[in-house]
């Protein structure tokens, strides 16, 4: 009995602890960016420059819609997979995917696929942002040291919610707030904090067991434009999450930013490109 008033005080405590008024997450495509209307320019803030070859398996990826376009990043997973946010791919008629680019538009090749190509989440939420995560199946890609897939987490680390571990996100555009924009491959180091942390700031509407979050240091973050790119741990070089969204206060804000956690979606990925470790 003492073990269950134990167990059920905490609990009240945990849920006492969360925000009354939580922040509202926006999909990376639709940050603050501080650039002009319509603009498709991405950033990581206050990153570093790739050096070649340092991230082979992202890709850039230009939607476009009849009502225009938007830029998002994506993660080589399979000679014919890239993976992304469903935030991306969400109303898209076409893609054009840029493999093995450092300055955004100059790839080493490109290849465009229309919608019938796209994987979405068939649970995905527009509210808060659930289930954020698609794949589009692509002609088939040789590789090489500038073009190359990103593994993922085998079965056995489904259940490990990587608290502590370091990761690297990457995606195109400005280096810092007061930066002229840049075409250039960003980088930035992140530490990955707990569920309670993150759901601490979004509430556990939006951190669900299926988000994964990290801190933002120095305004050192993940902002518009890098949506639907890569998190990959340091240690083993996995991909562990797919960048999904920021806080509304702006990529600078310090708050933590969202990415889809790809351990929870082993299965789902499995099931549609027969991928799996």
């Amino acid at each position: 009995m003492k073990l269950f008033l134990a167990v059920l005080a905490l609990a009240v405590a945990s849920a006492t602890a969360l925000p009354k008024n939580p922040v509202k997450p926006v999909p990376l495509k639709d940050a603050i960016v501080g650039s002009g209307p319509g603009s498709i320019e991405g950033r990581i803030t206050n990153g570093y420059p790739a050096s070649e070859g340092k991230v082979p398996y992202i890709v850039g990826l230009g939607f476009s819609s009849g009502g225009g376009g938007w830029w998002c990043g994506g993660s080589i997973i399979g000679n014919t997979w890239v993976i992304t946010a469903a935030h991306c791919t969400h109303g898209a008629e076409s893609v054009t995917i840029y493999y093995g680019a450092l300055w955004r538009l100059q790839a080493q090749y490109t290849h465009t696929v229309g919608s019938g190509s796209f994987r979405q989440h068939e649970h995905y939420n527009t509210n808060n942002l659930n289930n954020d995560i698609s794949l589009i199946n692509t002609p088939h890609v040789d590789f090489w040291h500038l073009v190359n897939k990103v593994e993922l987490p085998n079965g056995n680390e489904r259940y490990n919610n990587f608290e502590g571990w370091w990761a690297l996100a990457s995606g195109w555009g400005r280096p810092c707030d007061s930066c002229s924009v840049s075409d250039y491959l960003n980088c930035v180091d992140s530490q990955i904090i707990s569920r309670g942390d993150c759901a601490g700031v979004y509430g556990n509407e939006v951190i669900t067991d299926n988000v994964i979050c990290t801190s933002t240091p120095g305004g050192k973050s993940t902002c518009s434009g890098d949506s639907g790119g890569p998190l990959v741990i340091h240690d083993g070089n996995k991909l562990v999450g797919v960048t999904s969204f920021v806080a509304s206060a702006g990529c600078t804000s310090g708050l933590p930013d969202g990415f889809t956690r790809v351990t929870s979606y082993l299965d789902w990925i499995r099931d549609h490109t027969g991928i799996s470790y």
